[in-house]
């Protein structure tokens, strides 16, 4: 549904709000190239950035490219990878992406979010946040932080993601997606948390119908 004047307006505000106090447009994984990036953030589900960039510069060492990790040992990368969450299914994940890599695309992280689709373990998340970083493409970035926020703030009636990836993509023009869908990330780990949001805090709390009430 087309959204009325005043919630584009409020939609508005709050994203200028949280640009400007969240204006790092670019993900918190660390990483050298667009294939270290898509392994990072297969990685990253259900796990914090911060887990992630521990284990990622030994991965990267062992395994710095498609053709390699494709062909390494399902036992060595879980091994490397120990320490996250759904560390076996995750290590399937990245040797599956691999061999697709070098199978489909010349061994080329594809820049089209339908090609990204094709790669085990990468959903429309992962898919948004790559193309976005690495080929400038608008994306909505729907990851827990950002539904938990768009919901609170009003923004989204619930938090099916592709349901709230639209509803964002009628609210906020083409150009300012990227970076705000970073700065509503950083909004929800670090001022509007899951558990204690620090409202009193929050450079949006006249804009948020969820206030003190969380």
């Amino acid at each position: 549904m087309e959204p009325s004047p005043s919630e584009a307006d409020r939609a508005r505000d709050i994203r200028i709000a949280l640009t400007a106090l969240w204006p790092r447009a670019e993900p918190l994984l660390r990483y050298g190239d667009c294939f270290e990036l898509l392994v990072a953030v297969v990685l990253s589900a259900q796990t914090t950035d911060d887990q992630v960039n521990r284990v990622t510069p030994e991965l990267f060492r062992k395994w710095p490219d498609a053709g390699r990790l494709a062909d390494a040992d399902l036992e060595e990368v879980e091994a490397c990878i120990h320490s996250l969450g759904f560390y076996r299914t995750k290590a399937r994940h990245l040797i599956g992406l691999s061999r697709i890599l070098g199978e489909r695309f010349a061994g080329k992280v594809p820049d089209t979010l339908e090609g990204l689709l094709e790669l085990p373990g990468v959903g429309r998340k992962t898919a948004n946040l790559v193309a976005s970083a690495c080929f400038g493409r608008p994306g909505i970035i729907a990851d827990t932080h950002f539904l938990r926020v768009c919901h609170r703030l009003g923004l989204t009636d619930g938090r099916d993601p592709l349901a709230a990836e639209r509803r964002i993509e009628a609210l906020i023009e083409p150009e300012y997606r990227t970076a705000f869908s970073h700065a509503v990330n950083r909004h929800g780990k670090f001022v509007c948390r899951a558990r204690r949001p620090d409202c009193p805090g929050c450079a949006v709390r006249e804009l948020c119908p969820s206030a003190d009430r969380t």
